[in-house]
């Protein structure tokens, strides 16, 4: 990373394991303070995949922002909050709820290629002002029979995470068409330091 990248603190507001790792290997370096789960029960659940994760995106970064500012924060900081859904076949395809809705996922995209969309969401603090980006990841996956499926299943590495496979698992039976891989982890890290740069130019 570059070090002019990061020019103030990081607030990552997620408790994903992932997205800390991302961060991380990067070198930036970062608090994390995750927001309520029923911060996301507040998004429009009919708007379109893409607009879903941004909306989601911007839910979470302006909880924990507000909660920051109670809390008596007046330093300069840069609030990180990202969304990470897939799309296949129309349907929306978040973190499952259980090992059924995990084998349904699988099942749907088995043999597909769809997309992995990620929106982000950095809010300045303490001005408030924030941006948001959209970032899109088209991903192939072989046909996977009902053995291979359970066979997953039974690793748990799908709980917890969108679409109910993590590629960084590195999974033989997914690859990465178009985009970033990161992306699909659940960040573009790539992307970051211009999108920092972005909204230092828009609060200076």
């Amino acid at each position: 990373m570059d070090n002019k990248a990061q020019s103030l603190p990081i607030i990552l507001a997620s408790q994903s394991p992932r997205r800390h790792e991302l961060l991380t290997a990067a070198g930036y370096q970062f608090t994390v303070c995750a927001p309520d789960d029923s911060v996301e029960k507040g998004v429009c659940s009919k708007c379109s995949p893409e607009q879903l994760v941004v909306d989601s995106a911007v839910a979470k970064a302006a909880a924990i922002a507000q909660q920051s500012i109670a809390a008596g924060q007046q330093a300069p900081a840069i609030v990180l909050a990202a969304d990470t859904v897939g799309a296949c076949k129309s349907e929306v395809l978040g973190k499952p709820v259980d090992a059924d809705h995990a084998r349904r996922m699988l099942q749907l995209m088995s043999g597909t290629v769809h997309s992995v969309l990620t929106g982000v969401c950095l809010w300045h603090l303490p001005s408030n002002q924030f941006i948001t980006f959209l970032e899109k990841t088209t991903v192939s996956m072989d046909v996977l029979s009902e053995q291979m499926i359970e066979e997953y299943l039974d690793t748990d590495l799908w709980i917890g995470k969108a679409g109910a496979f993590g590629f960084q698992d590195g999974l033989d039976w997914v690859r990465i068409v178009e985009g970033l891989g990161s992306n699909v982890v659940g960040l573009p890290i790539e992307r970051l330091p211009k999108w920092i740069e972005a909204l230092m130019e828009k609060v200076a």
